[in-house]
């Protein structure tokens, strides 16, 4: 006597032996656990270096001497050591917050030639140094001269 199974049952009997991973769809790259690990870490260690790097660089120098003396500024340092290490701002604005924080902006100007300066700008809160940048040549434009300027002639 022959016996036919169901098919239901025959369906059910297939499923069980196929391999899970004929079934389940590849994981993508991004996704698998190793390369999420590397990239958490990366990103970790990335954020870890640019908190820390500045942190160790006040460490080596608290007071900022060997700043001060190469002529350079770190945020941190008080108007006073600023001033020893660059010297007086060409113009200083003044505000304040709502709070009554004290903000100030120090302008520098540095000419290379008649035309040409270079701006710096740093940006103190209560006195100490919290950011600052730097922008690039600009020429100043020159003013419009009369078509048939007179040019003396040197005396001889």
């Amino acid at each position: 006597m022959r016996c036919i199974m169901p098919y239901t049952s025959m369906a059910t009997h297939e499923s069980m032996n196929a391999a899970p991973t004929d079934l389940e769809e590849p994981i993508p790259f991004i996704r698998r656990r190793q390369v999420r690990l590397i990239i958490y870490a990366g990103l970790g260690l990335f954020v870890l270096i640019m908190v820390i790097w500045p942190l160790i660089a006040q460490l080596k120098d608290p007071g900022f001497q060997e700043h001060i003396a190469e002529h350079r500024v770190m945020v941190g340092m008080s108007k006073e050591q600023v001033l020893e290490a660059w010297g007086g701002p060409q113009t200083i604005n003044t505000t304040f917050t709502k709070e009554g924080i004290r903000r100030e902006e120090w302008i520098f100007e540095d000419w290379e030639s008649a035309a040409v300066v270079k701006h710096r700008y740093l940006y103190f809160e209560e006195g100490n140094l919290i950011g600052g940048w730097f922008q690039g040549s600009g020429e100043r434009l020159p003013a419009q001269s009369p078509a048939n300027p007179h040019n003396p002639k040197p005396q001889r």
